[in-house]
């Protein structure tokens, strides 16, 4: 299938399927209409059946984009998580959890913690941070929402300032193609500062964490939280049935423990740390090279076996029980495989079928604004094509090629913020957007309803992301102050958050 140049065109299908998500509440209805819509337009500009073609080609690119790897992964991971609760450890390490965490606010700082050490990839930290705290922030009466919202804002964010990361060594992968840098691992390094989307938003969780200072839908969430509504998705749709009587804490600890270290050790090695070629004998080489998806299956799968070991000998459960709790853990996780299939289809038949990056090419190229705007700008391009996507690496492997070469010509002293800017604006665009497949995972990670999670987030991401773009619209005009313009930031944040959380907290009173 040959691409096809539509214009404006080549964003209506996500943008359609974003606003009848938010009106319909139906997230596959949504996504199903967007990546149809896309096939349509796509069929009408190449010529082929309206009909036929529109549908066969939807399928086409949903059987391409589709990551096998991660799909095993969330099963895997899905039948693991209900195992661990099966056995009672969640429960046993729930309670072992109160009697070091005494309160709800450090409840939350640790999951904060918790997602800002688990950086070397966002899918694993997404899943991860969720099954390992759920049980502590449930006891201590934290909305699903604000979990979810707290494991989204670490793992992408964390991840991009990471400089030993998957995130790292794709952006490094694609600085090299530009030849704009002697050393893209230094480029990286030095952009990390004025990436100020990632650090505002591990800011924001700290002060959210910190001080309580919920607004927006998430202030309701809470509230409603703290009459023991929670907002988990299992009240609807997981078997509450669950036999939880002889587990301890090692039987949540130790599978989950090994699950990260044979992903860590499946990252080099599948990224040739052990090989014959010295190119690949470091850490970021390798995991640069790493394929992270097929690692995560690895490190599931022997988490599983590790769960199995521990649970049928000591007879927790029968073999049959153990499959029987497996199956129905893959079963919960059927919606969340759904929603990331569909979400990698609509963004493929943008990118790869509509040329929605050429769009956004032709648009930079024809904006005619001084260098001075140009970090703001890319900033909102940036975040608006990830948005549109529902891809970060996507985004930021279409622009990074066009920014560089942009800036070294109209505004070279700002390349380094241009660069940033392009990084800050795709995690924001990822991070807030319905279809992204982290936010999917991130609410998948949490238990809570996916439309529930996008839409107590977004307030969060967009009071960041306004605050980030005032940053990069006074590093322009202060020609790079970057003490400046990270402390403009900071206290533009601090002031929404405390007036939002004032009216929130008002509008409750009256409730």
């Amino acid at each position: 299938m040959d691409a096809v140049y539509v214009g404006w065109l080549s964003i209506l299908p996500p943008v359609i399927a974003i606003i009848l998500a938010l009106i319909t509440k139906e997230v596959l209805f949504s996504l199903i209409t967007g990546i149809l819509s896309g096939t349509l337009i796509y069929s009408f500009a190449s010529g082929t059946n309206p009909i036929i073609g529109s549908v066969s080609t939807a399928f086409e690119v949903m059987i391409q984009k589709t990551d096998m790897n991660i799909m095993v992964f969330c099963f895997l991971l899905g039948g693991l998580v209900y195992l661990v609760n099966a056995s009672g450890g969640a429960e046993a390490y729930g309670k072992w959890a109160s009697k070091v965490i005494r309160t709800k606010r450090s409840s939350l700082l640790l999951t904060s913690l918790l997602g800002c050490l688990i950086f070397l990839d966002d899918y694993f930290n997404c899943l991860t941070v969720g099954t390992v705290m759920k049980p502590v922030t449930d006891r201590y009466k934290v909305s699903r929402a604000k979990l979810a919202y707290i494991i989204d804002a670490t793992a992408a964010p964390i991840c991009i300032i990471a400089p030993i990361s998957s995130w790292a060594a794709a952006v490094g992968s694609y600085l090299k193609n530009t030849g704009a840098f002697d050393s893209e691992f230094k480029a990286f390094i030095t952009a990390i500062p004025y990436n100020f989307y990632a650090l505002l938003s591990l800011f924001m969780v700290l002060l959210v964490c910190a001080f309580s200072l919920d607004f927006g839908p998430m202030a309701k969430h809470e509230a409603l939280a703290k009459t023991g509504v929670l907002g988990e998705l299992e009240e609807k749709n997981a078997d509450k049935e669950v036999s939880a009587k002889k587990g301890h804490v090692i039987d949540m600890i130790l599978p989950i423990l090994v699950l990260i270290i044979i992903a860590i050790l499946g990252m080099l090695y599948n990224g040739g740390y052990w090989s014959g070629d010295p190119a690949l004998h470091s850490i970021t080489a390798a995991l640069g090279n790493c394929v992270a998806a097929q690692a995560l299956v690895w490190g599931s799968f022997a988490g599983l076996i590790t769960a199995l070991c521990l649970y049928v000998p000591r007879k927790i459960m029968s073999f049959k029980e153990f499959m029987d709790n497996f199956t129905k853990g893959m079963q919960q996780m059927i919606t969340s495989g759904c929603i990331l299939m569909l979400a990698w289809t609509i963004g493929g038949i943008c990118r790869d079928l509509l040329s929605t990056p050429a769009f956004v090419k032709t648009f930079v190229e024809t904006t005619g604004l001084p260098g001075a705007f140009l970090p703001a700008l890319v900033f909102l391009l940036s975040g608006f094509l990830s948005f549109a996507t529902g891809t970060s690496w996507g985004t930021f492997g279409i622009l990074i090629p066009i920014i560089i070469p942009v800036a070294q010509a109209i505004c070279p002293d700002l390349l380094v913020a241009s660069l940033a800017a392009t990084l800050a604006g795709s995690v924001f665009g990822d991070h807030c957007s319905p279809i992204s497949d982290t936010t999917i995972l991130s609410s998948a990670g949490a238990g809570v309803d996916h439309l529930v999670h996008v839409s107590t987030q977004m307030v969060y991401s967009l009071t960041v992301a306004a605050c980030c773009l005032i940053g990069y619209l006074v590093i322009g005009l202060t020609n790079g102050n970057l003490i400046l313009s990270l402390v403009v930031s900071a206290l533009c944040m601090i002031i929404l958050i405390l007036v939002m959380h004032k009216r929130s907290a008002a509008k409750l009173k009256k409730l």
